[in-house]
């Protein structure tokens, strides 16, 4: 293999990019590093590509004492060499980083026999090493580029909303969300979000009557009273009203094949992530995405969030699938229709910066000592839209006998 590299080493560019450190002498052995030094005082002089012919011709010049037996032995080399064909530059760059690596690791080891040996006291001989090669690592990392042609970032635009928002004052603003989005959704309690993705999803021209594949996984509610929500929302019937005839909601409720619910309680995302890989959902509702997160006691509570945000985030990149994570606001929140990134719960940053769409959702302040506020204006803050750039405030309404959203 040295001859061949050798033989690749006669090319100028080759050699102009992995002369020195990158490729030292120490790689080969005794007779073939005589060689390369005439390679590399040839290329140096004449800054072109040499032949094996020429190479050879120039040792013998260089080496006028060499015995008949030495000649005969670097003859004989050198003819294996003119045998050789040069390496592609793709291929000779690989070998020689795998050489090169091995070199490396060869003096770290005899450093650290030294140090145990007790023949070095300071870690300098190491860091003068790492300082030695910092630069001259021959890396081996292969990228298959992105295909970034015009046609393909067009065609990727036209599916940028695949799944529309069915409330039209939201889709005005943002049209849609498709796979790999991170959709965070905000709101204290009693507020209506549950009754939001419910809305988005099963109501009228939502992402289940568009065709996506829903999972909703729920830690907070029982399963059964959110499934209610959703039959609520489909069919446009209170509960009392489906309880008295439960046929008013049959075929809107039993429409909606893709959808489906799981109680999640005690679940992690790693758990989210598997049910994602199995099952190839188009949008996943975490419900609520916080409860999923696995609290580490070596962190504080906002670092264990925001770990959890981007494993939310991951999987849907991963798995080609829209996250909307369900999340409180925190108290600052209470009593406030303009909202902000700062008042998620558990997270004023980290949260936030990993989501495409923030939407934090507020009621009006209950007026004077009345705490059951039955108003039905809701105000959805776009408080972070990285999908069409559109921040404020809008107002719709929640029907709070079916769950709906609408204008």
């Amino acid at each position: 293999m040295e001859q061949t590299l050798l033989r690749t080493l006669m090319n100028k560019d080759f050699h102009d990019s992995n002369r020195g450190d990158r490729c030292p002498d120490t790689l080969f052995s005794t007779d073939a590093k005589k060689i390369k030094k005439i390679i590399d005082e040839m290329v140096s002089t004449y800054r072109r590509d040499l032949t094996p012919e020429e190479v050879h011709m120039f040792f013998i010049s260089e080496n006028p004492s060499l015995t008949t037996a030495q000649m005969h032995q670097f003859d004989a080399l050198f003819h294996s060499i003119k045998n050789e064909q040069p390496m592609g530059t793709d291929v000779a760059n690989d070998v020689l980083s795998k050489l090169f690596r091995k070199h490396v690791g060869d003096e770290l080891v005899n450093l650290a026999v030294d140090l145990s040996n007790g023949d070095i006291t300071t870690l300098q001989p190491l860091k003068d090493l790492i300082a030695k090669y910092n630069s001259d690592f021959t890396p081996t990392t292969s990228v298959e580029w992105e295909d970034i042609s015009y046609d393909t970032i067009m065609d990727m635009l036209e599916e940028h909303s695949r799944w529309k928002f069915n409330l039209p004052t939201l889709a005005q603003v943002v049209a849609g969300v498709n796979s790999g989005m991170l959709i965070e959704v905000g709101a204290r309690p009693n507020t209506g979000k549950t009754s939001f993705h419910a809305s988005m999803l099963a109501g009228p021209g939502g992402f289940l009557e568009q065709g996506a594949k829903c999972l909703v996984l729920i830690n907070e509610e029982k399963y059964d009273r959110v499934a209610r929500r959703y039959a609520c929302v489909a069919s446009n019937y209170s509960e009392d009203k489906l309880k008295l005839n439960r046929e008013l909601g049959r075929s809107a409720y039993e429409n909606m094949p893709n959808l489906y619910m799981k109680d999640s309680t005690g679940k992690n995302m790693n758990w989210v992530d598997g049910v994602c890989k199995s099952y190839n959902p188009d949008i996943v509702v975490l419900d609520m995405g916080d409860k999923f997160a696995k609290i580490d006691s070596n962190l504080r509570q906002d670092e264990s969030l925001k770990a959890n945000v981007i494993k939310a985030r991951q999987i849907g990149k991963e798995h080609n699938c829209a996250i909307f994570y369900m999340s409180q606001l925190s108290a600052e929140a209470e009593g406030k229709v303009t909202l902000n990134q700062s008042m998620m719960e558990g997270s004023k940053t980290g949260k936030a910066a990993e989501a495409d769409l923030m939407l934090l959702i507020a009621a009006n302040p209950a007026i004077g000592n009345n705490s059951d506020n039955n108003d039905p204006q809701r105000h959805i803050n776009i408080v972070k839209n990285k999908l069409s750039g559109w921040h404020g405030r809008l107002l719709c309404n929640i029907d709070n006998v079916t769950g709906r959203y609408k204008v």
